[in-house]
C-alpha cells in the first residue's frame, strides 16, 4: 500500500470515527446521566460516569407521570399513523407510477409543491378544523391530520417507476389487474424500500412533540415525548436531570430495538436509493 493510498484510508476512518463520536456521544450521556444521582449530575467538576448505577431513577420517571398511559397513547399513535402513512404512499406512489390518467404529471407537481409549505404554517388551519370536528384530545385528532405523507408517495412512486415494466406487461396478460399487480409484484419487489419508509415514518411518529402537545390538554391522551418534557416539572424546585434523562432512555431503547431489527433492510433501501439516484 502506497503512503498516499494509506493516508487516505486514515483520513477517511478517522472522519467516520468523528462523526460516530459526534453522533453517540449525546446518548452516551445520557445513558450515564440517568444512572447518576442527583448529587452526582449537579458535582463540579463534572463526573462522566456515576459510581454506582442508579436504577431506581427508571422507577421514579415511571412513577413521577402517568408513563404507561403516555406509552400506550404512542404506540397507539406511531402503529396508526406507519401503517396510514404506507397504505396511502404505497396506493398514491403506485398510482402516479403506473397508471395513466388525465393530468397526472401536473397534478404529481402540484403535490411536490408541498414540500415547500413548513409544517408550522398549517398547524393553526389544522388545529380550527380538528376544533370544528369536535377532535380536540382525541385519537382522531392525534392521528387523522397526519396521515397523509408527500414523501412516502413521492418515495414509492419513483421505486416503482423503476421496476422492470417486462413484468407488469406479463402480469397483465395473465389477467392480473392493477391492484394485484401492486400486492403481489410491486411490493414484493420493494421490500428494502418498504422497510425504509415504515422505520423513517414510526421514528417521525414515535418522536412528534408539536402536534400532540397542541391537540390534546389532559395527561390520558399525551404521549411520550411531551411527558419526558412533564417529568421536569414534577420532580421538585430544582429538575431532577437523572430521572428525567431514565425517561428519555426510556422512550429512546424502543427506536433502538426497532433500528437493530430492520438494520439489514434499512441499509439495503438507502444504498438502493443511493444507487438509483
Amino acid at each position: 500500500m502506497t503512503p498516499r493510498r494509506w493516508l487516505s484510508g486514515a483520513a477517511l476512518h478517522g472522519t467516520v470515527l468523528l462523526g460516530a463520536v459526534a453522533v453517540g456521544f449525546p446518548f452516551f450521556y445520557m445513558l450515564a446521566t440517568s444512572l447518576k444521582t442527583l448529587a452526582e449530575v449537579y458535582a463540579v467538576p463534572l463526573t462522566w460516569l456515576p459510581e454506582r448505577p442508579a436504577w431506581e431513577n427508571y422507577a421514579e420517571a415511571w412513577r413521577s407521570v402517568p408513563f404507561g398511559r403516555f406509552a400506550l397513547n404512542s404506540l397507539i399513535c406511531t402503529a396508526t399513523l406507519t401503517l396510514g402513512k404506507f397504505a396511502m404512499g404505497l396506493s398514491c406512489g403506485y398510482a402516479f407510477a403506473r397508471l395513466r390518467f388525465p393530468g397526472r404529471d401536473p397534478l404529481f407537481g402540484l403535490i411536490l409543491l408541498t414540500f415547500m409549505i413548513p409544517g408550522q404554517i398549517t398547524l393553526i388551519p389544522r388545529f380550527v378544523l380538528v376544533n370544528e370536528l369536535g377532535w380536540i384530545n382525541t385519537y382522531a385528532g392525534l392521528i387523522v391530520p397526519e396521515l397523509a405523507s408527500v414523501f412516502a408517495t413521492f418515495l414509492l412512486r419513483e421505486h416503482f417507476r423503476s421496476l422492470p415494466q417486462d413484468i407488469f406487461d406479463a402480469a397483465r396478460i395473465d389477467g392480473a389487474g392493477h391492484l394485484r399487480q401492486m400486492l403481489q409484484i410491486a411490493l414484493p419487489m420493494s421490500v428494502p424500500i418498504v422497510t425504509t419508509l415504515l422505520l423513517l415514518a414510526a421514528v417521525a411518529s414515535w418522536n412528534e412533540y408539536l402536534w400532540p402537545l397542541i391537540v390534546t390538554n389532559t395527561q390520558d391522551m399525551r404521549t411520550l415525548p411531551i411527558g419526558v418534557q412533564a417529568l421536569k416539572f414534577k420532580t421538585g424546585e430544582i429538575p431532577q436531570w437523572n430521572v428525567v434523562m431514565a425517561g428519555a432512555t426510556m422512550v429512546l431503547l424502543p427506536l433502538v430495538v426497532l433500528f437493530l431489527a430492520a438494520q439489514k433492510k434499512f441499509v439495503e433501501g438507502a444504498m438502493q436509493g443511493a444507487l438509483k439516484g
